[in-house]
């Protein structure tokens, strides 16, 4: 897969400005409150393995391949007065990504055959921030599905989704493992922090929709960890 042009990159961001603007209207009038944390984390924040054979070489965008810290995010809703079962809402969410993606963010697959999505599938997504390019399906089974950033993707890392069962409640959750995918991505995400709340306005709009799809609503709004992880040697190794 071809790198992404510097001029490219430099489209992305001039489109950041619009993104911006629609998540802090989005912002404005949501109602849903969210709970926030922040706080330094460590090795054990490194995403767990999936079953995936790489290979030197395979467009795979890793996290060692990236720039500054890595952040370890959480998003998570409980979902009430849904009878829909965890892997039902996934099935459905993997049938079409753009069903529970927010407007501004399109799905477009690029690799794969039709129907839900598989191990093996690309995809590029389309939006104004920084995490504009292309992923892979690395992870797939009832629950849950994982996707890796490819070359040219302007974050480097993995996002992984998934539902559980609660007791009479159903949770989905979104977790993040990432780091800028160059400096004037770090610049924007960890330095400015626009782009990082671009991201964190997007996740939380897909939890709602997750809610939607699911045929119940959210209680207790949304909770978002995130745990900061200074890069060194050790953890690329």
């Amino acid at each position: 897969m071809a790198t992404v042009s510097r001029s490219a990159r430099l489209r992305t961001v001039l489109r950041w400005p619009l993104g911006i603007a629609v998540v802090s209207w989005r912002y404005m009038w949501r109602t849903i409150p969210l709970h926030r944390t922040e706080e330094t984390g460590g090795p054990a924040d490194l995403p767990p393995a999936v079953n995936e054979r790489t290979e030197p070489g395979d467009g795979r965008q890793p996290l060692a391949a990236g720039v500054g810290p890595m952040l370890h995010r959480c998003y998570e809703v409980r979902i009430v007065n849904s009878t829909m079962s965890p892997a039902a809402l996934i099935e459905r969410m993997a049938g079409d990504l753009n069903k529970a993606a927010p407007e501004m963010a399109v799905f477009r697959k690029t690799k794969g055959g039709e129907g839900p999505l598989r191990l093996g599938d690309e995809f590029v997504v389309r939006m104004p921030g920084p995490w504009d390019g292309p992923v892979r399906v690395i992870g797939r089974d009832a629950t849950s599905f994982r996707l890796a950033t490819l070359d040219g993707h302007l974050e480097a890392g993995e996002i992984e989704f998934r539902a559980v069962q609660d007791g009479d409640a159903l949770t989905f959750e979104i977790e993040s493992w990432a780091r800028a995918g160059d400096r004037l991505s770090d610049l924007m995400y960890n330095k400015l922090r626009l782009a990082k709340e671009i991201q964190l306005n997007m996740w939380t709009h897909f939890c709602i929709r997750a809610a939607a799809l699911a045929g119940g609503r959210p209680k207790g709004g949304i909770t978002i960890s995130t745990r900061w992880v200074p890069w060194d040697s050790k953890l690329a190794a």
